[in-house]
């Protein structure tokens, strides 16, 4: 078992700092199921208390139930709001947190729909539902994932079996292998994509100090928008982290800029960066995700990146100057003077 468990981790390990862009989309997706938790949890407790409102205590576990999965869904949201600015080596976890307690409440659900309120259908669709959800939506470790997946089910087993039949039971753990084959098939491809982001990586470059400017295979990437340019380096800046509309039409427009004037004019640069990305076959590098926006730090060769990791050849080729023809950049610039002088 132990050969096995280290073979498994061996084809299957990513280190968390290859995994920071996952993280990044986990924890958006976090929040888009952590509110879609709680209106569930809301709606149910309501429609619980207008139902048995006068004997409330013999539906005391149900309300209890459902008061926990309203918190978890507002507590996951507010955490994966403000779980932003993390290293990249432990953002994969941080960013991920939330998504391991609401896929752990998800198959709770299947045990609460099969011992509580005694519906083993609904316990089985909750089951399979959670499973190919968070297959589709989240970014797992597949040692973990396989693993809640099976503790999951072996409590169903013998309900299933009495409620179903040998056939019925047949067709849930044909589910469940199903699911743990496609969690490995999906980290496998996720391998492949960080094995042809690195290799993308030799020849895309960002230089930051003095004025901001792209290569890809050594030449100037040039955008039909001057404004795409600026987009690109403040996304640049931002290291990896979504930034939403609003903030973006702030920083390109002014800080007063109207969201439904400007919304058209970056709509227009975001395509004009789609269009020349792909013209050019850079791929997964710019990306975009519920109105969120953001680059792929593992994707680029920077010298602001490698500043920030303490290479020494990027400090001493820092001279004060970063990004010097958006005003913007002058704070960052001066951050970086002081951990230059630090250093």
């Amino acid at each position: 078992m132990k050969n096995f468990i280290n073979k498994m981790r061996k084809r299957y390990s990513i280190s968390p700092l290859d995994l920071a862009d996952f993280g990044e989309t986990n924890r958006l997706n976090s929040i888009i199921f952590s509110l879609i938790f709680f209106v569930i949890g809301i709606l149910d407790l309501i429609v619980l208390f207008i139902i048995h409102h006068n004997n409330i205590r013999e539906h005391l576990v149900s309300f209890i139930y459902f008061g926990i999965f309203t918190i978890i869904g507002i507590l996951g949201f507010c955490y994966s709001l403000w779980i932003k600015k993390v290293t990249r080596k432990t953002a994969y976890f941080w960013k991920t947190l939330p998504a391991f307690f609401l896929v752990s409440i998800g198959f709770g659900v299947s045990i609460y729909n099969f011992f509580i309120l005694n519906q083993p259908f609904n316990g089985v669709l909750s089951y399979l539902f959670t499973g190919f959800i968070s297959l589709i939506a989240f970014s797992f470790s597949p040692v973990y994932f396989i693993v809640i997946v099976i503790v999951a089910m072996i409590p169903l087993v013998p309900n299933i079996l009495n409620n179903f039949g040998i056939t019925g039971l047949m067709d849930a753990l044909l589910g469940t292998v199903i699911i743990c084959c496609f969690s490995l098939y999906k980290r496998n491809y996720e391998r492949k994509y960080i094995m042809f982001i690195k290799k993308q990586k030799k020849h895309l470059e960002a230089k930051t100090f003095g004025n901001f400017t792209l290569f890809y295979e050594n030449t100037v990437v040039k955008f039909q928008r001057t404004k795409s340019n600026e987009l690109l380096a403040y996304l640049i800046y931002k290291n990896g982290s979504s930034v939403q509309t609003k903030e973006l039409i702030s920083v390109l427009y002014g800080s007063h800029a109207d969201s439904s004037r400007y919304g058209a004019s970056l709509r227009n640069l975001i395509s004009d960066i789609k269009k020349t990305f792909s013209e050019l076959e850079i791929q997964n590098f710019f990306i975009t995700e519920y109105n969120n926006f953001r680059i792929n730090p593992e994707a680029v060769s920077c010298d602001y990146y490698d500043f920030l990791a303490g290479d020494r050849t990027a400090m001493k080729n820092f001279s004060g100057e970063f990004m010097s023809q958006y005003s913007w950049a002058k704070e960052a610039a001066e951050f970086l003077e002081m951990k230059a002088l630090k250093k």
